[in-house]
Parts: structure tokens; C-alpha cells; sequence
């Protein structure tokens, strides 16, 4: 039997070693894994309001985007279409994902004209629009963790990221590295605002798929730890 030359030898053997060293390099991030940090608890449920379906929508147990766009959700339609294109359309096939938009009672005419302007003829099944009364909106977004506030026409272009539990999700550290290597004053995330792009697109893409990596995880009895909470970190309040 010939012997096999060296050179091909060579290539077999890197061949063979390159994906048990890239496993390795991945090793240490999975074990190292950090999920999305909470930072609220106390997100109240939607028992209050109603839908435009037959459906019965709530928050637990599902990964909802929620969203407030007010008395005329036609005019804040840029902040819909970026909400549909850049986070529904990529994330609509994962199991128990929803967006909840809250308008006020008597916008259900205007939520339908809503539809069809950021709708391409789209599945659209888990995307939902509730509505409510005036003070069960602001009863619903104070229970949200944020900076932000509900204008006049009960209107923000912020979402905010709720999980299974019923918690809220965000950064109780959104610095940039550069900004952790200068020590700066820590500042955090707790929503998403969707007439910037680039956020949308990276931080709450990002987010997202940790989110889910998360739940993934605890499905197959991977998840061996728990998601940061802002009693956990001292968050200075801008």
C-alpha cells in the first residue's frame, strides 16, 4: 500500500481539526452567555383592553413588542413601517413573538387604514392592534419602566420589549465600549425608538435574538442563569 503524501496528509488533517477549534472558540461564549437584562417586573397585563379580532391578546406568555400610537396612528405610520419591516418581517416566524400596538377606543377605523399602509400583503397573524380607554393606556405605559412619556394624543415612537413573564426588557448598561474604557457614567436602554433606524435595526435586533436564545435555552434545560435585574446595577437616572 502506498503512502499517502504529506501534503495531502496536511490538508486532511486541518480539515478535520479547524471545526473542533472553532467549536472551542464558540465554547467559551455559550458558557459565558448573559441574557437581556430586566428592568421592570411589574408590566401590567391587557385584561382592560380589547382587539380588532377574535382573538383573545395578551402579553403573557409571549415575546411582545408593545406600542402606543395614539389617537392618529395613521400620522406616526413611519414608526409602524420600520416596526414592520425591520423587526416583524425578521422575526414573525419565532414561536410566541407578537407586536401589540395600543390605540385608544374609536381608532379602530384608522387602525384598519394603518394596516393597509405599512401592509404588503403580508402575514400578518402576530401583529395586534388593542384598544382601550384613555387612562388604561396611561395605567399601561406607567407600568412600563421608562424615560419617556405618552403625549397628548397618547402617542410615542418608543417600544418597549415584554417577555413571557410579564417582565420588561432593555440595557441597564447601554455604553458603548469605548465609553465603559473611559469610565463614563452609566446610562441604560428600556426602549426602542423606532424613528431611528439604526437602532432599531442593531440594538433591538440584537436584544431580540438574545431574547429568544434565552428561551431556546430553557426549552432544551441549557439556561443555568438569570437575567440581570435593576436592582442589580446602580443606574443613574438621566
Amino acid at each position: 500500500m502506498s503512502k499517502m503524501p504529506l501534503k495531502t496528509a496536511l490538508v486532511l488533517g486541518v480539515l478535520f481539526f479547524l471545526p473542533v477549534v472553532f467549536l472551542l472558540f464558540l465554547y467559551p461564549s455559550t458558557h459565558n452567555y448573559n441574557p437581556l437584562d430586566i428592568v421592570d417586573d411589574t408590566v401590567n397585563e391587557l385584561q382592560l383592553f380589547l382587539s380588532n379580532s377574535e382573538e383573545d391578546i395578551q402579553l403573557k406568555e409571549h415575546i411582545t413588542i408593545l406600542g402606543f400610537l395614539g389617537n392618529e396612528p395613521v400620522d406616526n405610520a413611519i414608526a409602524a413601517s420600520n416596526l414592520k419591516e425591520l423587526v416583524y418581517d425578521k422575526f414573525k416566524g419565532f414561536k410566541k413573538f407578537q407586536i401589540v400596538i395600543v390605540l385608544p377606543k374609536g381608532s379602530e377605523i384608522k387602525a384598519e387604514q394603518l394596516q393597509k399602509e405599512i401592509n404588503n400583503y403580508d402575514d400578518m397573524r402576530f401583529w395586534h392592534y388593542v384598544f382601550g380607554e384613555p387612562n388604561d393606556i396611561k395605567a399601561l405605559f406607567n407600568s412600563l419602566k421608562t424615560e419617556e412619556s405618552l403625549d397628548e394624543n397618547l402617542f410615542t415612537d418608543h417600544v418597549f420589549v415584554v417577555d413571557k413573564d410579564l417582565s420588561q426588557r432593555g440595557r441597564l448598561d447601554d455604553r458603548e465600549d469605548n465609553e465603559k474604557e473611559k469610565q463614563s457614567a452609566i446610562y441604560p436602554l428600556y426602549s426602542y425608538d423606532c424613528i431611528e433606524v439604526a437602532e432599531i435595526k442593531n440594538k433591538m435586533s440584537d436584544d431580540l435574538r438574545i431574547l429568544f436564545t434565552e428561551y431556546r435555552q430553557k426549552r432544551k434545560g441549557k439556561f443555568d442563569s438569570s437575567a440581570r435585574r435593576a436592582e442589580d446595577l446602580n443606574v443613574k437616572e438621566q
